[in-house]
């Protein structure tokens, strides 16, 4: 893929306040893609997200989203972002129903049926000041305020980590479905029918099970990024192997189990010698 065709570009981004926050991450996330960003608390995670939507300003490099630098979005690019921070920055003293219609006046694409379906799915109680919302019922609104105008681009950070596991399966279907099948068209006439997806997310279980791709991050670093299905397939954990093995091909090794991660693409007649890892065996292995 060609950095002009990422919906997403990350470039040779570095943060520094009074330590490396950020070192030198690189990143393409082409169009449709849903990339489940993972990494220990205070991996630089939270930071990444907020540089991608132009809230926080790097060091050096720089991001873009759809092609409009992060740090000066155009309105029209604003109105196809959805954005959930770790703590919802919300109108505390507005009703709920006020809040969503407020939020709503802003975005020429916003859809009171669709918001109101989203509350219901998610168990959102509209009655009351956002003040008095409970911590779940909080991020319970944020999301629908991200997901209310059908953004194309979605960067979410740990959006389900307070919701119970009935609510989670809903919005994780909230993500997928409901997607506009009109006419309209962006500014060169493209009608964008895929949403493309940043989750940051400690529940690996539910990422699993809806990522095309995954980021690794680690101590401000990006450790690995690669499709989720090319890791099924390729990646096997074997025990620690002698110097047959091409050193190119070990994506991470875990001395104090003897034992390592590997490529099989990287060194085929590996392949049948180990075994498949979930996400969560992976992140262990990476951080091991």
């Amino acid at each position: 893929m060609k950095p002009n065709d990422a919906v997403i570009q990350v470039s040779d981004l570095s943060l520094y306040i009074d330590t490396t926050i950020l070192d030198h991450i690189n990143l393409s996330i082409p169009r449709g893609a849903v990339v489940g960003l993972v990494g220990r608390n205070g991996a630089g995670k939270s930071t990444l997200l907020r540089c991608m939507v132009g809230l926080t300003e790097p060091t050096q490099g720089a991001a873009k989203l759809l092609g409009c630098p992060a740090l000066d979005l155009s309105d029209p690019v604003r109105e196809r972002l959805g954005y959930v921070a770790q703590t919802p920055d919300l109108f505390e003293w507005m009703e709920v129903h006020e809040h969503l219609r407020a939020i709503g006046r802003a975005y020429p694409r916003w859809n009171e049926e669709r918001c109101l379906v989203l509350a219901c799915r998610l168990g959102l109680p509209m009655g009351g000041r956002v003040k008095n919302l409970s911590v779940g019922d909080q991020q319970k609104l944020a999301v629908v305020l991200a997901l209310a105008h059908d953004p194309d681009v979605l960067l979410l950070d740990e959006p389900v980590s307070n919701l119970d596991p009935m609510t989670r399966n809903e919005f994780m279907r909230s993500l997928f479905v409901d997607r506009r099948l009109g006419e309209e068209t962006d500014e060169r006439g493209v009608l964008d029918a895929e949403r493309t997806i940043v989750i940051s997310s400690h529940l690996l279980s539910d990422l699993e099970r809806v990522v095309s791709h995954v980021a690794f991050i680690r101590q401000g670093r990006l450790q690995l990024f690669e499709a989720w299905d090319a890791m099924l397939e390729h990646f096997r954990l074997i025990p620690q192997p002698g110097s047959d093995l091409p050193r190119a091909a070990v994506v991470c090794q875990n001395p104090a189990a003897a034992q390592c991660v590997i490529d099989t693409r990287l060194a085929p007649v590996w392949a049948d010698k180990g075994r498949a890892l979930s996400l969560d065996e992976l992140f262990m292995e990476l951080n091991s």
